[in-house]
């Protein structure tokens, strides 16, 4: 795991910018704090921070050049199959140097070109110069694992995996206000797209090929969509798990200690169980709310750890530890991204990154299997058509319901009040309501100027056209795959773990798993019985029966009393001071006021995630735009 910047001329102007690469790498150190490089040759310059994970000798160090110099790459990611690779390549009378994956992906790209990026599995961002065609390729895993962002203008083509390190050759920035609304809906900044006009990131599952002048991008992974009908249930989740058995032991490869988060959930424990089936004394970590009982889960996680016989370790945080480390998550957020749990990713990243350098993860099998409560939502929709007329009329009466997440009985009601917004207006609709927290007429009310209408919907519909109700429920979970995944799951957890050097693998995103996964009517992942289904069933017999009655409860921070209470002073004389919005011209001058009422109101609704998505935007602005 590392970080990758660097740049493509154009011209001789665009050479003059080589000299910003040294400062590029320098704003990467964080991603690899274990050594870092630079090549620069013809048309191009390339730097990398290296975090040591496969061979940590200076053997494997980057940039790194073929035997003839006429191929450099540099890598962000892991090759976990490159040892098969490695021993074809080999035989085919290739000598190697080293004993990392890197060396073998750039021996396999001399030999396959772009043709080799269907045989990697595992994550990545990568650039490959080759001296000779004076061309660059570069490529991005199939579902966006990790980050490359970009920028061109006439002079040059520059990227990197992180935006505090693109804006070291960024000659200017423009902040993009209809991209800024979307945030503010989401919480994220929704697909290709950035906080600045003038930077765009490469799609999950693309790559470019950059010659003289002309930039080309293709895709080589798009999500399957023919769906196995003649596959019976029993059968389905016994694949399930051998899938996802050789997914977490391809993943286990390490030349550092490894070990794996543990949250209390089913996805998280099922990787832990697969991979301490392999690994005696495996370390295991989990996180959990000492003041706010309602969304601690550390005691199932140690179910699974006593079970095992895990090496496990539980940070208990109190609110005081969360504001502790406020700033450390603030001031690493160089894009607005307002998912609140990153703080609690932080902290957890940070405590694990004390015992081991990697860990496993349990995400993305919500998005692949259906474990959110609007994929039940959906299904209930669906198959309850002819009450939809009832929900509509009785929308207005949940609309005034008190509702909140810090409460069992509030959160019912907002959940409610969801539900019934959503059964009156499309598929399409309703899926983008469903993920965002902010509605039109709340948007309206905070921004000082007028969007662009029609560039708002054309960016929606890239998520939501999809969604046709023709594959049921696996419509929906394509699209979060596109959206919710790849821009608030995986970017969180990549921003976290990267802020603490920390490398993070993805068992659930083994390409395998998710091809099968999608290959699977949607009735196995989400029926009356209830949500992502094959899997509590794939792995029923090797988890607690405790995990299987319990509420789910998202990896969520309790953020309204503090708002409320030591946040409140800095969020409304500070963030939200009328001054500050006057001279910042984005925003009305007033939504301190409106937002104020609302917090301190009998119904809050969703007044944390509005607010914490205003306190990571004007932070951002302070530090990395002001």
């Amino acid at each position: 795991m590392c970080g990758i910047a660097g740049i493509f001329a154009f011209s001789d102007i665009g050479k003059e910018s080589f000299s910003l690469t040294k400062a590029a790498v320098e704003q990467l150190q964080k991603r690899g704090p274990d050594g870092n490089g630079i090549f620069e040759q013809d048309s191009v310059s390339l730097g990398h921070a290296r975090l040591s994970i496969i061979d940590t000798s200076s053997a494997a160090s980057q940039p790194f050049s073929d035997h003839t110099g006429r191929y450099t790459i540099i890598f962000n990611g892991e090759f976990f199959n490159f040892k098969i690779h490695r021993e074809a390549l080999a035989a085919q009378g290739i000598s190697f140097i080293s004993t990392s994956d890197t060396e073998v992906l750039l021996y396999l790209y001399i030999k396959e070109g772009v043709k080799c990026l269907e045989k990697i599995n595992g994550f990545f961002a990568l650039a490959i110069y080759d001296s000779l065609e004076q061309h660059l390729f570069i490529a991005r895993d199939r579902y966006g694992i990790k980050p490359l962002l970009y920028f061109q203008d006439e002079n040059r083509f520059a990227f990197a995996s992180e935006m505090k390190s693109l804006l070291a050759y960024l000659p200017e920035k423009q902040i993009d206000t209809d991209v800024l609304r979307h945030y503010f809906h989401l919480n994220y900044v929704p697909g290709e797209y950035s906080i600045y006009k003038q930077v765009k990131k490469l799609k999950p599952g693309e790559y470019m090929i950059l010659k003289k002048t002309e930039v080309v991008t293709k895709p080589y992974y798009t999500i399957p969509q023919t769906i196995n009908r003649e596959i019976s249930y029993d059968l389905a989740c016994k694949r399930l798990y051998e899938l996802m058995d050789a997914s977490v032991e391809r993943r286990l490869i390490s030349d550092v200690p490894l070990g794996s988060f543990l949250s209390g959930g089913i996805d998280s424990s099922v990787v832990a169980a697969l991979a301490a089936m392999k690994i005696g004394r495996l370390n295991t970590f989990s996180i959990g709310y000492a003041d706010e009982p309602l969304f601690d889960e550390t005691s199932y996680a140690l179910e699974v750890a006593k079970r095992y016989n895990t090496n496990h370790t539980v940070f208990k945080l109190r609110n005081e530890d969360l504001y502790a480390h406020l700033d450390n998550v603030l001031d690493y957020i160089d894009e607005p991204f307002a998912d609140s749990s990153a703080l609690a990713v932080f902290i957890l990243s940070k405590e694990t990154r004390k015992n081991v350098t990697v860990a496993l993860s349990g995400d993305g099998a919500d998005e692949l299997f259906g474990g959110y409560n609007k994929h039940l939502a959906e299904f209930r929709i669906r198959q309850l058509a002819h009450l939809k007329p009832l929900m509509k009329t009785a929308s207005p009466i949940f609309g005034v319901l008190p509702k909140s997440r810090n409460s069992k009985l509030g959160n019912i009601f907002r959940q409610l009040s969801k539900l019934t917004a959503g059964a009156s207006i499309s598929d399409a609709e309703r899926y983008w309501l469903w993920c965002g927290y902010a509605d039109e007429t709340y948007l309206n009310s905070i921004f000082s100027n007028s969007p662009d209408a029609k560039r708002l919907a054309d960016i929606k519909n890239e998520f939501t056209s999809i969604i046709t109700g023709e594959k049921g429920i696996n419509d929906m979970l394509r699209a979060d795959v596109r959206l919710v995944l790849v821009n608030d799951m995986l970017t969180k957890v990549d921003l976290m773990s990267m802020a603490n050097s920390l490398e993070v693998r993805v068992p659930f995103l083994d390409f395998e798993v998710v091809n099968f996964a999608f290959s699977l009517p949607s009735a196995f992942k989400v029926n009356k019985r209830g949500r992502k289904l094959i899997v509590q069933d794939a792995f029923r017999d090797i988890l607690p029966a405790s995990l299987y009655h319990r509420p789910k409860h998202g990896f969520e921070v309790p953020l309204l009393n503090w708002f409320r209470t030591s946040l409140h002073s800095r969020i409304f004389d500070n963030y939200l001071n009328k001054e500050f919005l006057k001279e910042q011209n984005i925003f009305n001058h007033d939504i301190g006021e409106l937002l104020h009422r609302q917090l301190h109101s009998s119904n809050p609704s969703d007044i944390a995630a509005k607010l914490w998505a205003l306190i990571v935007f004007q932070h951002w602005w302070i530090k990395w735009h002001k």
